[in-house]
């Protein structure tokens, strides 16, 4: 069954089916309080094993694109190094991403600090992956739809192939997603997200330490 298939797992149209974005975000405040209560102890000790091995800052922080492209400070354990090359620049990822950071990434411990951007409403727990405010100019019509609605930790995409999943394919699931969503398929991606991290699938695109920048090259024509 294809991921662009609007069939899959019955969903249709959303103007067929019944879904209250007040409820999804009822629930991601419930399910994101509760996790970060429950996950509080390992959040500390990897927190603590981040400034052993990397150092200062633990927390990665950056600007992300959320409901409407409104920036957000998005929060995630630091899994690289700050290496730079004699010209002052940062060297790239994947000289600066460690074993260790590697382990955090395959097991998603690195996402854990984004379940309180989901408690403050700049995420949902499901939803497109926030990426860089500079792709911003670079989507198509079609591929801005994207920010229709709140960024999530994971998302259609990210059950499909994750990193590995070329830039077309991956817009175009997320644009899907928007058009789509139910709290049925919300509950669905969660289950298989959990599975895809057990796998440890799609953790980095073929030839990249994480995945290709997106130059808008890749845009429908």
């Amino acid at each position: 069954m294809s991921p662009m298939d609007t069939t899959a797992f019955g969903a249709q149209p959303a103007t067929r089916v019944w879904r209250s974005p007040g409820l999804k975000r009822v629930a991601d405040i419930l399910a994101s309080g509760i996790a970060l209560v429950v996950l509080s102890a390992p959040m500390a000790i990897v927190a603590l094993l981040v400034r052993a091995k990397l150092g200062s800052p633990v927390l990665f922080r950056q600007q992300r694109p959320g409901l409407g492209g409104r920036p957000f400070g998005m929060a995630k354990f630091r899994t690289m190094t700050d290496s730079r090359g004699p010209d002052g620049a940062l060297l790239p990822d994947d000289q600066r991403l460690t074993a260790f950071g590697r382990r955090l990434r395959a097991l998603s411990l690195d996402e854990l600090p984004e379940l309180w951007n989901v408690l403050r409403g700049d995420m949902s727990l499901v939803g497109p992956r926030p990426l860089l405010m500079k792709y911003l100019p670079l989507y198509s019509p079609e591929q801005s739809r994207r920010h229709e609605v709140r960024p999530g930790i994971t998302g259609w995409a990210q059950v499909h192939g994750r990193n590995a999943v070329d830039w077309p394919q991956r817009l175009a699931m997320d644009t899907w997603y928007v058009d789509h969503w139910t709290h049925g398929l919300d509950a669905l991606i969660l289950f298989r997200t959990l599975a895809t991290v057990v796998r440890r699938e799609g953790i980095s695109a073929v030839g990249s330490a994480t995945m290709p920048e997106f130059t808008g090259q890749e845009r429908p024509s």
